[in-house]
């Protein structure tokens, strides 16, 4: 559901924080939405950008893990 809490962080790494900054929380809070219009959705996730020149990802691990936003070249 890409809810986090203390046991499962929300975390990006420092390139896509470089690339999207803010537009990070908006994606995710996106996803939110949509996971629960959807009644959950496929623990990775990609957020496309046209002005950018990778796309944004997004991870979710299972319990004890993290949602990560990351870039394609991260993983």
């Amino acid at each position: 559901m890409f809810q986090p809490s203390p046991l499962k962080p929300f975390l990006a790494t420092p390139a896509a924080i470089k690339l999207y900054g803010d537009s990070i929380f908006w994606c995710h809070w996106k996803l939110q939405l949509l996971a629960v219009e959807k009644h959950g959705l496929d623990y990775l996730q990609v957020f496309e950008d046209p002005d950018k020149t990778e796309a944004l990802w997004f991870i979710e691990d299972d319990e004890g893990g993290a949602i990560t936003a990351l870039l394609p070249s991260d993983y």
